[in-house]
């Protein structure tokens, strides 16, 4: 493995990102840092292969020149031959040249969240899964999501599935902590339908960032995002996929949980008209935990005071319009 002693790993993980965005360093520097083959797993589809990351930067580039990538936090674990690391940040730039999200630039600002699962070894990063909130990116320059999901497909694109997926280098669960587990088992609640768990297990003032740039506070907006996403795929199997929990010195304990739902859009909900599209949800989320829980705090107590959560609105409904037409 390089020597990376001189730096923390969420210190490499957040320089290498503003060297390679912000830094203009992309060919050099991808190729410093993503291994030539590496895989990398987006809701949008699947790649291989530094060259292909280095030309998604640059069309990410055209799109939006001054785009700076804030980095709100790294949760990582370190297993046999690497390190994982979920990076979570967030973009403010200018929507000013063509690309994904639309022919021209529309010279507005735009703010989106993204978190990519990272595995690194040898110094470079081989295996990635990516979720950025593209629903939000789309609304902030006055295109519909679902709308513009209809014309990327009649263009060819096709979302990610699990059949597009190879086994990369990294096969991990992530660690043992407590508040890994603690998270995952509140996700698995809520995907099976108890949804009593957010009054229960989130505190009565909890600060959650939700997919399409949602800022909501409370049980009650938790809930608004929670509900309407299961009722969609309410056949859908839900799977936790990595866990990542971390305590240390001045911050709250966090986990890092990635998770899917795979299924059928058969019932009312945040997608609208069910169509029995089938569907594959990739969502990674992030929690901070703290000791209130509604003004019933008892010593040892728990709670999750915050939560940001990332899935794909643009990518499901490009599942749905490839199923409908």
């Amino acid at each position: 493995m390089k020597d990376l002693s001189n730096e923390t790993f969420p210190d490499w993980i957040l320089r290498i990102t503003e060297e390679i965005w912000e830094g203009r360093g992309l060919a050099p520097r991808m190729k410093d840092y993503y291994g030539a083959d590496c895989i990398v797993r987006t809701p949008m589809g699947f790649s291989r292969g530094e060259r292909a990351m280095t030309a998604a930067t640059f069309a990410t580039l055209n799109e939006m020149p001054d785009r700076e990538l804030l980095g709100e936090d790294v949760i990582w674990c370190e297993e046999e031959g690497g390190r994982l690391s979920s990076h979570r940040n967030c973009s403010v730039g200018t929507h000013r040249g063509g690309g994904l999200f639309a022919d021209a630039g529309t010279g507005r600002r735009v703010v989106f969240r993204a978190i990519a699962d990272c595995w690194e070894e040898n110094g470079q990063i081989t295996d990635e899964w990516l979720v950025r909130d593209n629903g939000a990116v789309l609304r902030q320059i006055g295109v519909d999501p679902a709308e513009w999901a209809a014309r990327a497909v009649a263009a060819g694109r096709r979302a990610f599935n699990p059949a597009m997926d190879e086994v990369g280098p990294y096969g991990g669960r992530g660690n043992e902590s407590e508040w890994g587990a603690r998270y995952a088992d509140c996700l698995s609640r809520l995907m099976g339908g108890e949804l009593s768990v957010i009054p229960a297990l989130w505190d009565r003032a909890c600060h959650c960032e939700y997919p399409g740039g949602v800022a909501a506070h409370g049980w009650a907006e938790a809930d608004r995002f929670w509900l309407p996403l299961r009722a969609s795929f309410p056949d859908a199997e839900f799977r936790v996929h990595h866990v990542i929990g971390m305590e240390e010195a001045m911050m709250p304990p966090r986990a890092a949980v990635r998770w899917s739902l795979t299924g059928h859009h058969s019932g009312w909900g945040a997608f609208g008209v069910p169509t029995g599209a089938p569907v594959h949800v990739m969502g990674i989320s992030h929690a901070e935990f703290g000791p209130f829980r509604g003004g019933r705090h008892r010593p040892g107590d728990w709670s999750v005071r915050r939560e940001w959560v990332l899935i794909d609105e643009a990518a499901i409904w490009m599942q749905i319009r490839e199923a409908t037409g």
